[in-house]
């Protein structure tokens, strides 16, 4: 049975999961830029 709750609670999972992974991708490419640009000093 798929109740409002049910769905809602389902949604916040996915978009917590989404944003999640996507702070870690970007800190992931602002880390490397920064490696690679001090490298270039």
């Amino acid at each position: 049975m798929l109740d409002g709750a049910f769905v809602s609670h389902i949604l916040l999972w996915v978009i917590g999961g989404v944003s999640a992974v996507t702070a870690v991708l970007v800190a992931g490419a602002l880390f490397t830029l920064g490696r690679q640009s001090s490298y270039k000093k």
